[in-house]
């Protein structure tokens, strides 16, 4: 599955299950074994579990396999392994702690909002004035 593909879904999986502060970044140049970082907040280890093991499930039905999950029996940071892209999912404490967007500071993916492109075709288009 194509890089860009991958983090969308990636990206929409976390969003069905309420994720926040959703951030994405190339790491291609700093690291050789995968491309992509996704890091995610959860609300409690609960959530946090859940978010990972969605994602993982999600990228299962696009014929993605998870070649590895670490963290899930706690449930303050679960790490999922997709290949070229690495899901960390953090309890928000944990995330501060951690700090991996300073860490990873590659160049952050800014990602189309889907959601403001559906209302925005829903809208009627203004009428020009003559």
């Amino acid at each position: 599955m194509e890089i860009r593909k991958k983090q969308r879904a990636v990206v929409d999986a976390l969003e069905d299950v309420k994720g926040r502060d959703i951030v994405v970044f190339n790491v291609e140049r700093l690291s050789p074994l995968f491309d992509r970082v996704v890091i995610a907040s959860g609300d409690s280890s609960r959530q946090v579990k859940a978010l990972a093991e969605h994602v993982a499930d999600k990228l299962g039905q696009l014929g993605v396999k998870a070649r590895g999950t670490e963290g899930g029996l706690g449930g303050e940071w679960v790490l999922v392994d997709l290949g070229d892209v690495v899901v960390h999912v953090m309890h928000p404490t944990v995330r501060s702690y951690y700090n991996l967007e300073e860490l990873w500071g590659g160049k952050q993916v800014k990602l189309k909002n889907r959601t403001a492109k559906r209302v925005a075709r829903k809208l009627p288009r203004a009428k020009k004035k003559p």
